[in-house]
């Protein structure tokens, strides 16, 4: 070999040392990010990637269904704030994933999806375990990619963490050929991301939010909205002190609860379908309402024509196309709550503070009168009441722990009777009201917090749609307590056929149908307890708690209890049945 023909040889060597299979470049990113949990379930199309993330620095989670994998990325990503990761094969693997996506989506939830392909050649030939994943998902992520050249995998996994995590967070899937994640090419990691077309807006328009403080200043009845943009923004400690300043009382959907004090004297709880009577009151005679991080869902404003009548609207989220999208704003400031509250606050002259505060006392003595008229009372007589069960949970953590809860009346009785005094404490589905959520998602708030306290408050029907995670939770040693609301029923369903349908409680009826929650339990080598009596709730309670396992409670409660108030879908947030 002459000296050219050995230097060449040289640098080829050398330059096959530089360079990084695909699966090598995944990992990489992901170190790149920080990730530290992967929630995940293998197959053939990405046992490459399985190969190489053994040498990684992460704690592998591995799940009995790839469903589960999603909703407990998702769940980490709640109670942390970071973005959460599932991987997941081609075919079936992945299309397993789209009910847990769809979930992200509504609730703007960051994760990140890595699933396997087919080889790019076979793509588009029905190949064994071949689905189109990008246009499944298309309509239910933030973006998707599918990447067809391995040397774009280090700049798409720079975007798929960037998107997730900027402006209004959501769900990023990238789709992962198997030839491509084991082809080689040079990998250097993007500092930055530049993406044509995506500017988040973070700072709202300084005219707009001069116009947003002299309309508050101006206003007799003003209600502060807050949704869950205000936990994604971290912005609670701004609302906490807006409302405080000018003595504004504060009203938050489902997914803001925790986003301001649940016991602080100016929180009116949740308002719509199943808030308190005088959160809806309150919104329905407001002069002035001022929207943070909400998206005027219909379970929030019941008939959009009779939506808070009286009021102007301030209407503040990072997300342009949310504004007057359900219900027409007056002045719309499009930013981060965070940075726009705070700059609300810069502007407040402390002169004028105390005339407005002045000037809300009647305004916050009819607020008290509606809450005289009715507070959500219930009697805790014979069988065990779920409500009971919810408060007795809450006197105990004290509003310190994470709770998680399943869809249905076990959901609606935990926002109205827990009171979460803390930003990511409540971990929820909201807008897809996805049954089987809450145990995985408690299973990813484990993971990222073992030391902490995870409950998920499930019914009997949402939990065993899930209930295989059990064995995820024992294999690596997540203590999650489950609290089961057993009352035989799928009890929303079970409620709504009590009102509208004449008791016709079709296929809604589980009495009979459903295991022994305790050998369940027992059986996948966690501990079950079950409770028939109000006497023994806190002692059940106490005794789970202390366990270092998963423990799973089956409190067996009243089969017909409801959910009160209700507003009845297409009515007005005043015309709520109490009773």
């Amino acid at each position: 070999m002459d000296i050219r023909a050995c230097f060449e040889f040289r640098i080829s060597c050398f330059e096959l040392i530089m360079k990084k299979t695909g699966a090598q470049i995944v990992v990489e990113s992901l170190k790149k990010e920080g990730v530290e949990t992967i929630f995940n379930y293998p197959g053939g199309a990405v046992l490459p990637l399985f190969d190489e993330l053994q040498g990684g620095p992460f704690r592998q989670i591995l799940v009995r269904h790839e469903q589960a994998a999603v909703h407990a990325a998702d769940g980490y990503a709640r109670a942390t704030g970071k973005v959460g990761v599932a991987l997941v094969t081609s075919g079936p693997g992945a299309t397993n994933t789209v009910t847990g996506i769809a979930t992200a989506f509504m609730d703007s939830i960051p994760i990140v999806v890595l699933t396997g392909q087919v080889p790019t050649l076979l793509i588009g030939n029905d190949a064994f375990q071949e689905v189109d994943i990008i246009g499944i998902t298309r309509p239910c992520t933030k973006h998707n990619y599918l990447v067809k050249d391995v040397s774009d995998l280090g700049r798409i996994m720079k975007e798929a963490f960037y998107l997730a995590r900027s402006g209004r967070p959501g769900p990023i899937l990238v789709d992962l050929p198997k030839d491509v994640l084991v082809n080689s090419a040079d990998f250097k990691y993007p500092e930055k991301v530049s993406i044509r077309g995506y500017q988040p807006t973070y700072d709202g328009h300084p005219g707009q939010v001069q116009r947003a403080v002299k309309v508050i200043m101006k206003s007799k009845r003003p209600v502060l909205y807050a949704g869950g943009g205000i936990i994604s923004s971290n912005a609670s400690k701004e609302l906490t002190l807006l409302a405080e300043r000018l003595g504004i009382p504060v009203t938050t959907t489902l997914m803001g609860l925790g986003g301001f004090p649940g016991d602080h004297p100016l929180f009116l709880g949740m308002l719509g379908m199943h808030g308190t009577y005088h959160a809806n009151m309150a919104v329905m005679e407001s002069d002035l309402l001022i929207a943070v991080g909400a998206r005027f869902d219909d379970r929030v404003t019941g008939r959009i024509e009779s939506f808070a009548p009286q009021a102007k609207i301030i209407h503040i989220d990072i997300d342009p196309t949310s504004i007057s999208k359900s219900v027409k704003v007056d002045l719309p400031i499009v930013g981060d709550c965070k940075r726009v509250l705070g700059k609300i606050l810069s502007l407040l002259e402390e002169e004028e503070i105390g005339t407005f505060k002045d000037g809300l006392h009647r305004w916050c003595q009819q607020i008290e009168k509606w809450k005289g008229l009715y507070n959500m009372e219930y009697h805790q007589e014979g069988k065990i009441k779920p409500q009971f069960v919810i408060e007795r949970i809450c006197d105990l953590t004290k509003g310190e722990a994470i709770i998680t809860t399943e869809v249905g009346q076990n959901q609606m009785w935990t926002a109205q009777y827990y009171r979460f005094v803390k930003p990511r404490t409540l971990l929820t589905s909201g807008g897809l009201g996805t049954m089987g959520y809450g145990f995985p998602a408690a299973i990813g708030a484990q993971a990222a917090f073992p030391n902490r306290l995870v409950i998920d408050i499930a019914g009997d029907g949402s939990f065993q749609m899930n209930s295989q995670e059990l064995a995820t939770a024992v294999q690596y040693q997540l203590p999650v307590k489950v609290a089961i609301l057993n009352n035989g029923y799928l009890g929303m369903i079970r409620q709504w056929q009590e009102f509208f349908y004449e008791k016709r409680y079709t296929s809604s009826c589980l009495e009979g149908a459903c295991p022994d929650f305790v050998k369940l339990a027992e059986a996948y080598g966690a501990v079950g307890l079950k409770v028939t009596e109000p006497g023994e709730v806190v002692p059940a309670l106490k005794k789970a708690f202390s366990i270092s396992r998963p423990v799973i409670i089956d409190f067996v409660v009243d089969s017909e209890e409801n959910v009160y108030p209700m507003v009845p879908a297409g009515e007005p947030l005043n015309q709520m049945r109490l009773v």
